[in-house]
């Protein structure tokens, strides 16, 4: 079994494994027609339970043949143009390439120890983040796992600072469409169910400073902490930015902790034409980026940046056989000292990879591209009198739904859009999400695919008409 081991013996054993499991996914994303095979659940489950994982193949072609079958061949595919759905993009070839050494090597991020050059690989692009949002010098951060991570972390520091005599007197205020991360936090950290203050949003569902203003003055009059506001740079469903500016003074104002969930928006650190959009954001205090939504890196890849790095205190462990105190004095750099795992992958390698091989506005310019699409669609659904959209994109989402002709009520309207949908990906011609509008259902596109044309979100839209269409068909055929 020691041949399976990677080591100076088995070197040429790696490269030949590898390279034929590259050559099959290769294979299969360039003759994949479709997002998805429309493969069912219980069409799947049997093939997967019925391998015996006890019993090994003793070949990796013969694995890789039975990984076709169980993932490969039915896996949702990302890169392809008309998968439309979530917060998931297509993936540029230098971070594959810094996946593939990172996994190799297996270098742990926790300390200087087991890590050395990654260590300072990481630290260069935190102290490159933070320099984009202009936190100033003081700031640092650390990798994460992704956007629910480097929110809990925040929520942490900002619960720490806030110095309360008592966790039931802590409040949170964020805007009523933020990531549902914010609460699970919340919880995490011991606060009460009544810690998350839900903010009311405009019409552009951005977070409304006249009601933040209110419930700064309510905690005031009560009592209450804030410890912290949660203001959001591209919420999860629309893409809507929060205005960061008058947030940001009203936190200075009420001396409340700010902090501004960027996983999505982070992308514009990078624009070169949309960077505006997010000005106000170097007033935070904490700020969370998803490296893997935006900047078209593989999951994991996200980070958590504070404007003081002394902030990261609250998350230190010392321990002897890890990272005894003696270090600091030392000035040996533990990343472990700054996050809230201890084993951690090199995720910082596969970004180091991209900007080292395209640069941030090779980055920038595939995130503008689609933001543009984002607009263009949003013209092409203001248009069509079969779709119903809500606003218009700031970043690249747009929320819809289906308008029948001769329905009017709403119950049979969200029964038309969940059937559209549900059909449309059993189709596996495209694959789109949903969400809830004020209780109403509604279809959502998530454009993060340069390659996405407005003639694919024209002809998506044509096969949710058609499906819709169809179950109104289905249901006057029941009906007489």
């Amino acid at each position: 079994m020691r041949s399976h081991l990677l080591n100076d013996a088995t070197a040429e054993q790696y490269r030949r494994s590898v390279t034929e499991g590259v050559e099959r996914v290769a294979a299969r994303i360039g003759t994949t027609d479709r997002p998805f095979t429309g493969v069912t659940v219980d069409a799947l489950s049997p093939r997967v339970d019925g391998i015996d994982l006890d019993r090994p193949l003793h070949d990796t072609a013969a694995v890789l043949d039975e990984l076709d079958d169980v993932y490969l061949r039915d896996a949702v595919y990302f890169h392809h143009p008309r998968y439309l759905a979530h917060l998931n993009c297509p993936v540029v070839i230098p971070a594959l390439l810094g996946e593939a050494v990172l996994s190799a090597v297996n270098s742990s991020l926790d300390t200087w120890d087991q890590s050395a050059g990654g260590t300072l690989i990481e630290r260069k692009l935190i102290d490159w983040t933070t320099a984009r949002i202009g936190l100033g010098p003081a700031a640092d951060g650390v990798f994460t796992s992704g956007g629910t991570q480097s929110n809990l972390q925040a929520l942490l520091l900002a619960r720490e600072e806030a110095k309360a005599e008592r966790l039931a007197d802590l409040r949170i205020l964020t805007s009523e469409v933020s990531h549902f991360s914010v609460q699970k936090s919340a919880k995490l950290l011991g606060l009460g169910p009544d810690a998350v203050v839900p903010v009311p949003v405009d019409h552009d569902k951005r977070l409304q400073t006249v009601a933040l203003a209110r419930e700064l003055e309510r905690c005031a009059r009560d009592g209450l902490v804030p410890m912290a506001v949660v203001a959001t740079a591209g919420t999860t469903d629309f893409g809507s930015i929060d205005p960061l500016p008058e947030i940001a003074g009203l936190c200075e104002q009420y001396g409340v902790w700010l902090h501004v969930d960027a996983a999505y928006g982070c992308g514009l650190l990078a624009s070169l034409k949309y960077r505006h959009r997010i000005d106000g954001i170097e007033r935070a205090d904490s700020v969370t980026v998803d490296y893997h939504k935006s900047f078209f890196q593989p999951v994991s890849s996200s980070a958590v940046l504070v404007r003081d790095a002394a902030t990261l205190r609250h998350a230190t462990y010392h321990a002897e056989y890890l990272n005894p105190r003696r270090m600091v004095q030392e000035r040996i750099p533990n990343q472990v000292d700054k996050s809230l795992q201890t084993t951690r992958r090199f995720d910082a390698l596969k970004l180091w990879m991209t900007l080292r091989t395209m640069g941030a506005d090779g980055v920038g310019q595939l995130f503008d591209e689609v933001c543009d699409l984002a607009a263009e669609g949003w013209k092409l659904l203001a248009a069509d009198p079969r779709f119903d959209v809500v606003v218009q994109p700031s970043l690249s989402t747009l929320v819809f739904r289906f308008i029948p002709a001769a329905v009017t009520a709403p119950a049979e309207i969200d029964r038309v859009n969940l059937y559209a949908r549900k059909a449309l990906f059993a189709s596996g011609d495209a694959v789109v999400a949903g969400t809830k509008v004020a209780g109403r259902h509604y279809l959502k596109f998530t454009l993060l695919n340069p390659g996405t044309t407005p003639a694919d979100i024209a002809a998506v839209l044509d096969l949710i008409a058609g499906h819709a269409e169809q179950y109104l068909g289905d249901s006057l055929d029941r009906a007489s």
